[in-house]
């Protein structure tokens, strides 16, 4: 039976010092530091026939977090009644007193 000599072998990672060189990181290292810094994709679609501009598409993706986004001036899902219950309140409020003025309106006209 012969044994492979130790110079032969494939270097294992101690060899090669794992330590010094950079481990892969995993999904939520990877997620955190895009939501830290903030990645931008954008693109634009354009549909030509002749050389007249059919359509223009333009698509722009942000992806960063809440803290990011706010250091940025970006916070629409503060006023966006589908995200946000009091901006559903006050969207009910404002139908309900556009309603109001509306009747008040019809009645005065109806008085003259």
């Amino acid at each position: 039976m012969s044994e492979t000599p130790l110079e032969t072998r494939a270097p294992t990672q101690a060899a090669y010092g794992a330590a010094s060189r950079p481990q892969p990181q995993g999904l939520a290292d990877i997620l955190e530091r895009i939501l830290d810094k903030g990645i931008i994709i954008a693109g634009d679609i354009q549909v030509n026939l002749l050389d007249i501009e059919l359509l223009t598409v333009k698509i722009r993706l942000l992806v960063v977090s809440v803290d990011k986004a706010q250091e940025m001036g970006i916070d629409w899902w503060r006023n966006d009644p589908m995200l946000n219950s009091s901006a559903e309140q006050l969207t009910e409020e404002n139908r309900q007193l556009r309603a109001r003025i509306e009747r008040l309106e019809s009645s005065s006209e109806g008085e003259k």
